[in-house]
């Protein structure tokens, strides 16, 4: 009867664990995100719109911190939607959320504290064509 027990265990075991070769990247919903020109437009009343040139979806995250050393923190993390909360020290923090609608098309929520002011951005980005040295 022990070898019985032994192997139902081991069965177990395997039905539980996960290759780690199978797992996605942590954030990987933004590396499958189109490079090129993206229109970022803002939700409301007098909406402005923005270009920029993605060459990775992670830069999505920190729009208002483009470009500063932040350190992050992933809150969630779902095929088709993430949120991030990251620091700037010295500089600010933020907390970002976007919806992957297609792998052009995102839903962009944003807010916190930029050089001591607060943000809150609600917009759509857009996948509009190459990028334009």
């Amino acid at each position: 009867m022990k070898i019985r027990y032994a192997v139902l265990s081991l069965a177990a075991m395997g039905g539980v664990a996960v290759p780690a070769y199978s797992q996605k990247p942590s954030l990987g919903m933004l590396d499958e995100l189109d490079k090129g020109a993206w229109e970022l437009r803002e939700r409301g009343d007098g909406a402005a719109v923005h270009k920029l040139c993605v060459e990775n979806g992670r830069e999505l995250i920190r729009l208002k911190h483009r470009g500063m050393a932040c350190s992050s923190v992933v809150v969630e993390d779902k095929p088709d939607e993430i949120t991030v909360q990251y620091t700037c020290r010295g500089r600010g923090y933020g907390r970002t959320h976007i919806r992957r609608e297609t792998n052009r098309l995102v839903q962009i929520d944003s807010q916190g504290i930029v050089n001591g002011l607060p943000f809150s951005l609600v917009e759509e980005g857009r996948r509009v064509g190459a990028c334009r040295n």
